[in-house]
Order: C-alpha cells, then structure tokens, then sequence
C-alpha cells in the first residue's frame, strides 16, 4: 500500500462504519414509529439530537418524521442553542413541544432548595409531567453508551414503569435486534438509537453529512474561571467568585445543556474535522470534562435515572 492509496481506504472504511450506525439508527427509528401509537423525539438543539434529525430526516424525509419534537426547557439554557433548535425545527417542518421547568416550579412539583441550585436534575419531573400530559408511550433520545458508567448499562430500548421510574435489572434482553415494545397502561419506553455511536462517530458523522451546529460548538473567545479542574463561563448565572481570576480564552462546547453545569474546554479547532482530530487525542470523557453535575458517582447517576432522568 502506497502513502497516495491510504488515506483513500482509510476514508472508505470510516464511511463503511459510519453506514452501519446511520443504518441501524434509522432501523430503530423506523421501528419506534411502526410499534408506537405516541412517540416523540428529545430534541434540545444539541450535536447528539441533530445527529438524530438528520437520521430521521433520511428515515421519512423532510417535513414528514411521525413524532414531534420535545424539548424540556430550564429556562438556562445558551440562547444560540435555543434559536438553532427553532431553526432547525422549522426547516424540518417539524411539530416542536417545549415545557418549561420553570412551569413546574410555578405548580409547587419542583421545588430548589436555594434559587442558584442548577435547575438540570430536575427536568426529569417536568419531563414526567409532558409524558403524562401528552401520553407518550415512547420518547427518543441522543443518550450514548460511551459518555458515562450509568448510560452504559442502557438498553437501546429501556423499559420505563408507570411512575417513570428505570430499572437496571429489569430490562429486556434486545437479542439479534429483537425488541420487545410491549407496554402496561402508564409505562414508556426511552429508546437510544445512537447508543453505540462513540462522540468521535458523532463529529466524524458531522463532518461527513456537513450538519450544521449552535456556534457554541467551535472555537470561540470566552471569559472564563478555573474552577476544580473545569473551565466555568463567566456568565449572569455563573459569575466569578471571590479570588478567582477570569481570563478570556479560546473555547469550545463538547456537549452544550443547562448554563449552570456545563463547561467549554480550551480549544482552537473552527469546523467539524479539526474537532474530530482533537477528539481522538481527548483522554477525558465528554461529561467528564465539561458537566459540573456529573462529578458524582456512578450510583449518583443511577439513582438520578431510576427517578426519570434523562
């Protein structure tokens, strides 16, 4: 093999790779609308649920994908994540559902034990509360195996009880791609259809399929304070403690949520392939390295599963 012939076949079996996950997303998604009678798309305007759209759009093409899009809004979200989402929705011609949490905060069901908590955990209760408003009987989601501990003992369809609740070993085996969707009055399913794509087949699907992203995502200057290890944008919701030092860097998002629990990394890469050649050099997972919320333990985020977590 000469140096001119390599990087041909090395593309070539990238694409062969990213084809079966394309492949089998579309198959499960596919599957949803066809065992469903109320399924619907989490879309929060991220990299993972675009992913998603892009895969739904190629299942039954645009202006056509059979569930709406649902989006749990905590009211601190990054402002360029909400406008793409209501882009890219419209576009699609999709129906997009949004439920605030702090509509549930108004109802008295969420309840902060301080007004500077992180409102994130507790989207699983107004998640529940449009679940049971709207019936879903299924709801899709851009969970990956390798972002966490607790994510990876997920089925691609995880069997939710009538009080929303998850339960590690009561989960059905999903051999040969046999899925069983039977479900009790008051039960749903959360199904993954990317749950064994690896945030490098994201980016690497990015680039190829040239989906476009909230800006956030590229390198960008932000003010910024080191916090245990993380680098915490100064923002209205996140401002500069007493001693620390803000400094402006050049940052990116690796996964973008709520305000107050997510973190850039430093970072020059401008387009999708420059981000999958930093990707492969990363030795710190995506949560790890950018979720103050997920500096907590395994067992932390299997409790915050079993209550209706994301």
């Amino acid at each position: 093999m000469n140096a001119r012939t390599e990087p041909t076949l090395l593309a070539q079996l990238s694409n062969l790779h990213l084809d079966a996950l394309e492949e089998e997303t579309i198959f499960i998604m596919r599957e949803v609308a066809a065992a469903f009678e109320r399924p619907a798309l989490l879309f929060s305007g991220g990299k993972d649920s675009l992913v998603l759209l892009r895969c739904a759009e190629k299942a039954f093409g645009m202006g056509r994908i059979p569930y709406p899009l649902l989006m749990i809004d905590t009211g601190h979200n990054f402002k360029e994540v909400i406008d793409f989402r209501d882009s890219r929705a419209a576009e699609l011609r999709a129906k997009l559902i949004v439920r605030k949490v702090e509509d549930s905060m108004a109802r008295g069901t969420v309840r902060l034990a301080h007004p500077e908590e992180s409102r994130n955990v507790h989207q699983s209760v107004t998640l529940l509360e449009a679940i049971d408003e709207f019936r879903f009987d299924a709801l899709i989601g851009g969970a990956r195996r390798d972002e966490e501990k607790a994510r990876a003992k997920e089925r691609i369809f995880s069997h939710r009880d009538s009080f929303g609740q998850w339960q590690p070993k009561a989960q059905r085996p999903e051999l040969w791609t046999l899925f069983n969707t039977r479900l009790q009055p008051g039960e749903h399913f959360r199904v993954f259809p990317i749950s064994n794509w690896t945030e490098l087949d994201v980016w690497q699907y990015i680039e190829r399929e040239r989906i476009a992203l909230p800006s956030l995502y590229y390198s960008h200057r932000r003010d910024v304070v080191e916090r245990k290890g993380l680098l915490i944008p100064v923002t209205p919701l996140t401002p500069a403690r007493d001693g620390e030092t803000v400094t402006s860097r050049d940052v990116r998002f690796r996964t973008v949520g709520d305000i107050t629990c997510t973190c850039p990394v430093a970072s020059l890469a401008t387009s999708a392939a420059e981000i999958v050649i930093e990707t492969l050099a990363a030795d710190v997972s995506e949560r790890g390295a950018t979720r103050m919320d997920d500096k907590t333990s395994e067992a932390s985020m299997e409790k915050r599963k079993k209550e209706g977590y994301f």
